[in-house]
């Protein structure tokens, strides 16, 4: 390593040890709001999770699993045919975020999950009229509510509940199912992000991001999650909305109307993730492509179509949700430690690494934004571009962060968001990335081994 290259190596271990010291200091700080006030609500703060060391069948695989991408990955990104490294990258994510919820066992690391008290598949017989389960489904959000929901269902609009209801009556019933569906779609947001990455910087970028995106420890809350299927569809959405505006598809307007249609639904799956939409525009404006807008909106406004139609207004639920937010434990929940607190739940689902790629990203950030003035054309550089869809990802996170309705689970309530950043890992230096990836891999193993993670 040279000495130009030794200083901002320097810099980036500064940065993820910054980020190794908010964990600590939001651990420490946390447990001590907890024993005294019990404000948090959450048994390990930051992380809605509890101490519990143990091993189980699927940590043999999870160690396998993350040493063959640490000490082949690199090599397999920079060397597969490009649609062979997509399909690798999501079956190596699959393998991953399988074995790291296997170490809780078949039960409940995956069966179990989506079948608590707060979760959707408590509701399903409560929808066997269809079209009145969606048309009174506001009137069942505020916990003094007659026969209220349950904290998942009320706190996100019908698409998500509706999506097992709906795999309920093909026959795909039950946790077990349910737990399949949210890790097989949610892992395939890996493959979302190296299609829109390619699109919107360039290819040599893409593939040096690629193991990062797999070991990302946001996998211990992807399998299972249903926070990690909005992922999904969130990420295709951009994904097809980055192909569209590049024309890098033989039918770039079918991509927009598609784009258009799942960011709808991302939108009915979750209130948040309206801020999705900051992401889309960064799209748009790195590509100064404005042609598929309009079916891109036409997408977005036929799904908002529907559910107007069907009887639920969105704007009703989320004014009803932010009443229901502080009728529970949000009403509590000190606002002046979450702020903070949440960008150390950000650190765990991303991993050091991200830190130290976020850390070149606010770095490059300067020359990256001048180059988007108006007189100065698309930006050329593909690191550039980087940046710019980086910076975008962490203005929706800082959003959502300041907004006060993310206080605590944003380990799984950001999972959309927290797809994106590991693609700042592109900027290390490739000399160090399995230095980084193994970072990567250890804080997973870590937080799986010995934390029982919520929800």
């Amino acid at each position: 390593m040279t000495t130009e290259e030794r200083a901002p190596y320097r810099a980036d271990l500064r940065a993820a040890a910054a980020g190794v010291l908010l964990v600590t200091v939001a651990a420490v700080v946390g447990t001590v709001i907890e024993r005294t006030h019990h404000s948090l609500h959450v048994n390990w703060p930051p992380l809605y999770a509890s101490w519990f060391p143990h091993l189980g069948p699927g940590t043999p695989a999870a160690l396998a699993v993350g040493a063959a991408v640490i000490l082949h990955g690199p090599a397999l990104a920079a060397r597969l045919p490009w649609r062979r490294l997509v399909l690798a990258s999501w079956t190596a994510a699959l393998a991953w975020t399988w074995s790291l919820a296997l170490i809780d066992g078949w039960q409940t690391g995956i069966a179990r999950r989506l079948t608590t008290a707060y979760e959707y598949l408590t509701v399903i017989h409560r929808f066997d009229d269809l079209g009145a389960a969606v048309r009174n489904f506001t009137h069942h959000i505020l916990n003094n509510g007659p026969d209220h929901w349950p904290a998942h269902v009320a706190g996100h609009p019908p698409a998500a509940v509706l999506t097992f209801v709906g795999l309920d009556r093909i026959g795909l019933g039950g946790g077990g199912w349910a737990g399949v569906w949210c890790l097989t779609l949610g892992t395939s947001a890996v493959a979302a992000v190296l299609v829109a990455l390619r699109a919107l910087t360039d290819e040599p970028t893409a593939r040096r991001a690629a193991p990062f995106l797999v070991l990302a420890p946001s996998a211990v809350w992807v399998g299972t999650s249903a926070d990690g299927y909005f992922a999904a569809v969130a990420a295709w959405s951009l994904a097809l909305l980055a192909l569209a505006a590049t024309r890098r598809t033989r039918y770039p307007a079918a991509a927009a109307l598609a784009s258009g249609l799942l960011f709808g639904l991302t939108c009915y799956l979750s209130y948040g993730l309206t801020l999705i939409a900051l992401i889309a525009g960064a799209v748009l404006l790195l590509t100064r492509a404005w042609r598929p807008l309009p079916l891109f909106a036409l997408g977005a406004a036929a799904v908002a179509a529907a559910f107007t139609l069907a009887g639920f207004s969105w704007w009703e639920g989320y004014q009803l949700l932010v009443e229901r937010y502080y009728q529970g434990a949000a009403a509590v929940r000190p606002y002046a430690y979450w702020v903070w607190g949440n960008l150390a739940c950000t650190v765990l689902i991303t991993g050091l690494a991200t830190v130290a790629g976020v850390r070149r990203t606010l770095m490059a950030a300067p020359t990256a934004l001048r180059g988007l003035r108006p007189s100065a054309g698309p930006l050329r550089s593909p690191t550039d571009r980087l940046v710019v869809l980086v910076l975008a990802v962490l203005l929706a996170v800082l959003v959502a962060d300041l907004s006060g309705m993310s206080k605590a689970e944003t380990e799984r309530i950001w999972l959309p968001f927290a797809a994106w950043l590991p693609a700042a890992c592109a900027l290390l230096p490739t000399a160090r990335h399995r230095h980084w990836l193994a970072a990567q891999a250890v804080l997973a193993l870590l937080l799986n081994h010995l934390l029982y993670t919520g929800w």
